[in-house]
């Protein structure tokens, strides 16, 4: 019984391979079985209802005001500074207590006013959207939709090749817990570090000081409790800092030969 389910779940992730290997901007190859047509469609949807939510609770920050500006100017810098041609949208939610930014497929970005108070420099927050902008670069949007669709397809040929087995629910729950820590996860974490370490280029090209990385997240460190690193889809923060300080003496030239942008304060 065993080896039928242990079959069918590497032919399963054999089939996924074979047909949907691709080269990321980067150079890594990665699993991707959707279309960027599709996924930047999903995006944009997803991005028209969170923004109407927010506009119906009255937490959508006005065009007008001093914090939309600064991420919408910020924001377009970078992304021309990424190259990549999305229609790049850019706004910012009025949740005090969400220190948080996300990308949507298609460059659809939304940055939390919780997180100006932590970034404080115009530098700092460079770094959320280039984080940000990077994701929407590195199209990690489809390959976790893969990704999930694969397991989804995994979990139902272990059901059907277990049948009635005695030991059937101990391993579906060690197929559970092995795809959470042993997939999903580290998966997320592979995800962020790569968008840290594009993003901080995206950024440096864009005229913004590199060396504001590691002391964003040593910030970020301090604002709160996080999960221990295996249990979370995110690196640890102090582990994040370490990481962008190792980048700063490729991230140097990149900036020295940019239009330096001033370093000011955030509003």
């Amino acid at each position: 019984m065993m080896r039928k389910f242990i079959a069918i779940t590497w032919i399963g992730f054999g089939v996924v391979a074979i047909d949907a290997c691709v080269t990321n901007s980067e150079g890594r190859q990665s699993i991707n079985i959707i279309s960027d047509s599709q996924m930047d469609g999903l995006g944009k949807n997803a991005y028209s209802e969170v923004l109407a939510k927010a506009k119906s609770e009255g937490k959508l920050v006005s065009k007008s005001s001093p914090k939309y500006e600064v991420v919408e100017r910020i924001g377009k810098r970078i992304a021309r500074a990424s190259g990549a041609e999305f229609e790049w949208e850019f706004n910012v939610i009025d949740e005090p207590k969400t220190v948080n930014a996300f990308c949507l497929p298609g460059g659809k970005i939304a940055v939390f006013t919780g997180i100006m108070p932590v970034a404080e420099t115009e530098a700092a927050l460079a770094v959320v959207l280039g984080h940000e902008v990077a994701h929407a670069t590195m199209r990690h949007g489809a390959e976790r939709m893969t990704q999930q669709l694969a397991i989804t397809g995994l979990a139902s040929a272990a059901e059907i090749s277990l049948g009635d087995n005695k030991y059937r629910q101990f391993w579906l729950g060690a197929l559970a817990v092995g795809a959470n820590f042993g997939i999903i996860l580290p998966y997320g974490r592979g995800h962020e570090s790569e968008a840290d370490a594009v993003g901080l280029r995206y950024a440096a090209a864009a005229g913004y000081n590199p060396e504001a990385a590691p002391k964003l997240w040593d910030r970020m460190g301090a604002s709160g409790k996080s999960p221990p690193e295996f249990m979370s889809t995110h690196p640890d923060p102090a582990n994040r800092s370490k990481a962008l300080a190792e980048l700063q003496p490729k991230m140097k030239p990149v900036y020295e030969a940019s239009d330096k942008q001033p370093e000011r304060p955030l509003p």
